[in-house]
């Protein structure tokens, strides 16, 4: 076997690099996107908020994600502040209790709330993801789809610069043959021993994931794992348990996400130009 499908590189192991083709369409997929959100942030408080061209980012947000298939888009949030922002742009935010450890746990809320059947496909977007592609969240509910095995779903794409490689910030994923995630980390995955660091086609992962709803509200009751404390990585528990995560490999990668006030100023300008 070849070193580039030993590492689970796409076009090695018959899944070409953002080639959507290799899965079905996503015409009549049906799926919810919850996009959870919070006021709490040590870097940029009231993030949700924060103005991106005269609309709050979590509407922005939630406007990108109606691009999508999505037969329904909520915001799921503990902020009264946050719920009456979306009320003024018409858009539907559940209340969710204030004490959930992870976005994960407040989605299962969500889950419960929208009456979903444990089949029912559910894509997580990112409150912060102002400029996410409409296409990236269809193709995260279809690659779970397409992968009964798996009860997760999530996206990548192709990693080629050295600095990101080594940025810890910067979460890498290797994957096998098909496509199934075997491993996320902070560290540089995979190191190519030979090469002096990153392989071509290292991927990075895009926080982007689909459940089906049934384990969504499962989730919360798994231990949490050895491997997710340390990398500090929600993901890893599902594998640690034995459980399977689809990838699907993009071709474009996504716009900027905010978490710092440079990252917002950016967006701003991203936006004013026309993004």
């Amino acid at each position: 076997m070849s070193t580039r499908a030993a590492l689970g590189c796409p076009e090695q192991a018959g899944i070409p690099s953002g080639d959507r083709s290799m899965y079905p369409s996503a015409e009549g997929l049906a799926f919810t996107v919850i996009v959870p959100a919070r006021l709490a942030s040590t870097r940029l408080p009231n993030k949700p908020l924060a103005d991106i061209g005269g609309v709050p980012m979590i509407v922005r947000v939630v406007r990108r994600a109606m691009l999508s298939k999505a037969t329904q888009v909520v915001v799921a949030t503990d902020s009264a502040e946050v719920q009456a922002a979306c009320a003024a742009h018409g858009v539907r935010a559940l209340m969710t209790r204030a004490d959930h450890a992870s976005g994960s746990d407040r989605l299962a809320e969500a889950c419960e709330q929208l009456g979903l059947d444990g089949q029912d496909l559910v894509v997580n977007v990112q409150g912060d993801e102002p400029l996410i592609a409409p296409s990236m969240i269809d193709a995260c509910a279809t690659v779970l789809q397409s992968h009964p095995q798996c009860v997760m779903g999530t996206v990548a794409h192709e990693l080629d610069d050295a600095a990101e490689f080594a940025n810890p910030n910067v979460v890498k994923l290797v994957t096998d043959a098909q496509g199934i995630a075997l491993y996320f980390s902070r560290a540089p995955v995979p190191w190519w021993r030979d090469g002096g660091g990153a392989p071509k086609a290292a991927l990075r992962h895009v926080g982007l994931y689909a459940y089906h709803a049934g384990f969504l509200r499962r989730f919360p009751t798994l231990a949490v794992s050895p491997l997710e404390q340390i990398e500090s990585l929600e993901q890893l528990r599902v594998l640690w348990h034995g459980e399977r995560i689809a990838v699907h490999v993009s071709a474009e990668r996504p716009g900027p996400g905010v978490d710092t006030p440079q990252d917002l100023e950016r967006v701003r300008a991203l936006v004013a130009a026309g993004a």
